[in-house]
Parts: structure tokens; C-alpha cells; sequence
């Protein structure tokens, strides 16, 4: 069978199972038990089976291609986790993604999905809006859009509980000795705010720092909380934003002995600057991130909040392909966020 293109009855033949298993297989819809699963997995390889996209384009007036929507995908690893997890989602229903990159720029993302729109994608997922009539051009052109991460406008939405997550790094902090813990993070005032809850990702990380801290009975100090952007796209995402912040944050008549920095690339730029400054991580300074994209590739390895970036990428997907079909589907779907503890934070020595 593979020295010719295999049907779809073939695999199912060779599976032992139906037509209708084999498809709810390959679009990820559906339950399918585990060993039927195997089944139809180990005979789409063995036949070399591939969706005839065209064909079934034709039958169903789809072009079974979606389109990505990224801020800047060689600059934060968190969009290349979103990006990959999306295409494998994609691969197993059949599908094909276009990827473009909006790098900030609203015209560029206009462009964008300009092309989308002239390619005949059957929908667009957003990591993240940057305007909210790009999503409006869609709305007109019958093509539904899905947000990831922020929500600019009300369409679908599928993000992270940031508030959990960044309040278990306050705590962890806290049980470990430290009373004086540094918040380096986004700017509420420069990031655009959820449309259904009036509050962005900024917002929810900070006031988890705050009532973190006010919780434990600290006093919370002004001289403590850094907030501006997360990186620069135009300098290609460097920690150089980290850098600034700590060393001011050094400078203090009295220092933190620990840093929340809320970006793993934040995070990155606070580990250089207390390495340049001679200052040991975490005998003399304990340091949280935020993603867990670059946090094993840092020394120490870096404790931080892992965000679900693969589950993000995949529930994305799924309700896109729920909006094609006209389906059910959440109109917000909010995925956990979890503290995972590595070498960067120990126990505060003053």
C-alpha cells in the first residue's frame, strides 16, 4: 500500500476500525480510546496516508489553512512554543498554517491579514492583536478569529490565570525567608486592557505581587516595584530592560534579596546584572521568571511560572476549527499557570 497514495478506507481497513474513527483521529475531535488511537496512528504510517487537502477544499469550500497571527516570533520563545504547538494541532486535523508576523506594527498587521483574507484561510489565530480592527476586517470578511494570550476584542479567547501564577511565585518567595522582593515587570499603563474583564495580563500580575505581599504582612515599598516594557523587538528581544532595572535595584540603600521578574527574558537581563555585579544567585540574590521558555537554558537554572504554551496553542486551534464548523465552543477558555522551582532561589540570608 504505500508504493500508492492510500484512501482513507485503506487506513481504516488496516486499523480494524471505521471511516469515522480514522477521521475523528486525524481532526483531534472527539473521544477515541487510547489503543484505537495507536491503531490508526501506526497505520496512517505504514501506509504513508496525506489528507487530500485540495480535494476536500472543493467538497467543503475550505482551503483547510489557518492563519497565524505572532507579535515577533524570533524574539520571545513563548510565540515559537505557540507557533509549534498550533502546527502540530493542525498537521493531525489536516489542516496547513500561514504564519506572519506583525513585529509591533499595526500597518504590517493590517497587512497581514490582508493576505490571510486573499489566500482563503478558513481562520485566524492572534499571539497577540495588536488592532483591534484587524480582527474587525475578518468579522466582515466571514473569517473567525481567535485571541491568544490577550483579548482586544470579544472574540474567542484562549489565556493563562496570571494572577495564580504570579501570586505562587510571591509565596514561594516568601516561604523561603524574603521580606524585601522586587517586582520587575510590564507597565499596566502600557499595555492594552482584556475587552470582556478590564484588566490585562500586566494588571493581573502586579496585583498578585501586591496582595502577595500585603497577604504576609510586608510592607509593600515603592523603590521595589520596576515596571516599563518587556524587551525591545527592534533589539531582538534582549534582557536589556532586566539589566537596567536590577542595577538600579542594586543601587538601593537597601537592595531586594529577591526579584520577580515577570518575563523569562526579563529575567535573563536581572542574572547578568547581578553577575556583573558580583552578587551570587540565590545565596545573595533569589530570582523568579515568568513563561519557562528560556529558564533551563539560563545558570542557574531559573525558577519561574510555567505558562501552558502548548495547551494554549492546541485549545486555539480547536476552537478555531469549532468556529468553522459552526460548533460550540467557550467563548474564553483560561488555562492554569504553575510555579516550577529550580536552582535561582534558596533561602534569604538577611
Amino acid at each position: 500500500m504505500a508504493s500508492k497514495t492510500a484512501t482513507l478506507m485503506e487506513v481504516a481497513r488496516l486499523a480494524g476500525v471505521s471511516t469515522a474513527t480514522v477521521n475523528r483521529v486525524l481532526k483531534g475531535q472527539g473521544y477515541i480510546s487510547e489503543t484505537a488511537r495507536e491503531k490508526v496512528m501506526a497505520a496512517v504510517a505504514a501506509t504513508h496516508y496525506q489528507p487530500n487537502v485540495v480535494a476536500r477544499g472543493l467538497r467543503t469550500q475550505r482551503s483547510y489553512t489557518i492563519g497565524l497571527m505572532l507579535t515577533a516570533i524570533t524574539v520571545n520563545p513563548f510565540f515559537v512554543g505557540v507557533a509549534h504547538a498550533v502546527e502540530i494541532a493542525a498537521i493531525k486535523a489536516g489542516y496547513r498554517v500561514m504564519i506572519f508576523n506583525h513585529g509591533e506594527s499595526a500597518d504590517t498587521e493590517r497587512r497581514g491579514v490582508e493576505s490571510f483574507i486573499a489566500q482563503r484561510v478558513d481562520a485566524v489565530l492572534f499571539c497577540t492583536a495588536l488592532d483591534a480592527s484587524s480582527i474587525a476586517m475578518l468579522e466582515r470578511a466571514g473569517i473567525p478569529a481567535i485571541e491568544i494570550e490577550r483579548s482586544l476584542t470579544d472574540a474567542p479567547c484562549v489565556r493563562v490565570d496570571n494572577y495564580v501564577g504570579a501570586r505562587a511565585a510571591v509565596d514561594h518567595l516568601v516561604g523561603l525567608g524574603h521580606r524585601s522582593i522586587a517586582f520587575v515587570g510590564g507597565d499596566p499603563a502600557l499595555y492594552a486592557r482584556d475587552a470582556r474583564r478590564q484588566k490585562s495580563v500586566e494588571d493581573d500580575r502586579l496585583s498578585a505581587y501586591r496582595d502577595g505581599i500585603r497577604a504576609h504582612g510586608i510592607k509593600e515599598r515603592p523603590d521595589l516595584v520596576r515596571l516599563g516594557v518587556y524587551y525591545s523587538v527592534e533589539s531582538g528581544g534582549s534582557g536589556e530592560e532586566g539589566r537596567l532595572h536590577t542595577e538600579a535595584l542594586m543601587a538601593l540603600s537597601e537592595p531586594p534579596t529577591a526579584i520577580f521578574a515577570t518575563c523569562d527574558i526579563l529575567a535573563a537581563g536581572v542574572l547578568q546584572a547581578l553577575y556583573a555585579a558580583g552578587r551570587r544567585v540565590p545565596d545573595d540574590v533569589s530570582v523568579v521568571g515568568f513563561d519557562d521558555t528560556l529558564a533551563t537554558h539560563l545558570a542557574p537554572g531559573l525558577t519561574t511560572v510555567a505558562q501552558p504554551v502548548e495547551a494554549l496553542g492546541r485549545e486555539a486551534f480547536h476552537s478555531a476549527v469549532a468556529a468553522i464548523e459552526g460548533g460550540e465552543s467557550p467563548t474564553e477558555i483560561v488555562l492554569s499557570a504553575s510555579l516550577v522551582i529550580r536552582q535561582s532561589t534558596g533561602k534569604a540570608t538577611r
